[in-house]
């Protein structure tokens, strides 16, 4: 081949990039980004003067990115439909979506703060600001970049007419109802298409993962995107732990701070957080959330590969036996016993910032730790 024809058939494309550079949206990057003030820009595919922008962390990955949609009071958006999963989290504002099946019926919710859901897989549907005053303010994470990248083709993408009538489920999961499914501590799921307020939403005792550790799995829309909810005790942070990238972590409740390293690395980097902010640590890279509200602190984790449909290996390793394992047993969890001694030290710092003691079982694990060194 000349490299004039090589030139013309494109050389290590990236078509998802190459479709961002045509929509006209602000992109936004880092390891953590506040998607609640980030720049939106008027996005013409959906009309009715919605706007939106793209978010690229670092620890996006392969297969998926974060959009956010502002909604001007009262807009709604034109009819849309597209062959990639999205899970939708409200950041603000109050409105609905209204998602039509493929009998023609149409399912409509109405979502405030803190709500979530996913869109039935190439489902037609719209949304609407309830607000005659107020914007809205979503955010959402998809696998687009998988999709775009796979089949390269755009209509393909926007324009199929397939139904997947299997991922509508039942009615009541457009009404915020659902099937608890109990598997053990931390793969307990939530199946159900819409949660209106996660914020009341009840979670199930996972010690493993931290003194006073809470955890839900939903399966959304039964579709491919993972999503959990995860809470903090007040007082007590979570153990350190790894896996794969694209996990995107939303603050929902609380306030606090997480930590990210490599296994080599001799300094953290530190991200402060509450709600309306997103990170996502890259692949392997060690992180440890730490609370430091007075109340229980929640965070929404959403990513590519569920916990009923894995997809890679790694998100089966991780959902099956790996995430709450001690890295020495081969495992991907770092136990409070084994972690750095300035851990414990930072943490009990910034409590005292905020006039805050740590959790009496914190200060036990810490004791025991600090004799059995000497």
């Amino acid at each position: 081949m000349t490299v004039s024809g090589a030139k013309a058939r494109g050389f290590l494309r990236d078509s998802y990039l190459e479709w961002v550079e045509t929509e006209g949206l602000p992109v936004t990057s880092g390891l953590g980004v506040e998607v609640a003030t980030v720049e939106t820009a008027p996005w013409a595919r959906l009309g009715g003067g919605a706007r939106a922008a793209l978010v690229h962390l670092d620890g996006r990955g392969d297969f998926v990115n974060c959009f956010v949609l502002e909604l001007p009071p009262r807009a709604r958006t034109e009819p849309q439909r597209h062959l990639y999963e999205e899970v939708c989290y409200v950041l603000a504002g109050h409105g609905g979506t209204s998602i039509e099946g493929p009998d023609g019926r149409q399912h409509t919710f109405e979502w405030g703060p803190a709500s979530l859901f996913a869109l039935p897989l190439n489902a037609r549907y719209r949304h609407f600001n309830a607000s005659g005053r107020e914007a809205a303010r979503l955010a959402s994470v998809t696998d687009l970049p998988l999709v775009l990248n796979a089949f390269h083709d755009q209509r393909f993408c926007w324009e199929n007419p397939f139904w997947f009538r299997s991922r509508f489920g039942a009615d009541a999961h457009f009404r915020g109802q659902g099937e608890f499914i109990p598997v053990r501590p931390g793969r307990h799921m939530w199946e159900t298409n819409f949660v209106p307020d996660l914020r009341a939403f009840e979670l199930q005792p996972w010690e493993r993962r931290g003194v006073g550790s809470a955890n839900i799995k939903f399966v959304l829309a039964d579709g491919a995107m993972h999503a959990h909810m995860s809470e903090l005790a007040a007082g007590t942070y979570k153990k350190a732990h790894r896996h794969g990238p694209d996990f995107h972590i939303f603050p929902v409740t609380g306030h606090g701070y997480s930590l990210f390293w490599f296994e080599r690395d001799h300094e953290y980097r530190r991200i402060d957080w509450g709600p309306g902010w997103v990170y996502a640590p890259p692949d392997q890279m060690f992180h440890q959330h730490f609370n430091t509200s007075p109340t229980p602190s929640r965070y929404l984790a959403v990513a590519f590969g569920s916990i009923r449909y894995p997809v890679t290996s790694d998100k089966r390793g991780l959902f099956g036996n790996g995430v709450d394992v001690d890295v020495n047993r081969g495992g991907r969890q770092i136990e409070y016993e084994a972690e750095d001694p300035r851990i414990a030290e930072t943490y009990r710092r910034e409590l005292a910032r905020w006039g805050l003691e740590p959790d009496a079982r914190m200060r036990e694990i810490w004791s025991h730790t600090i004799a059995r060194s000497r």
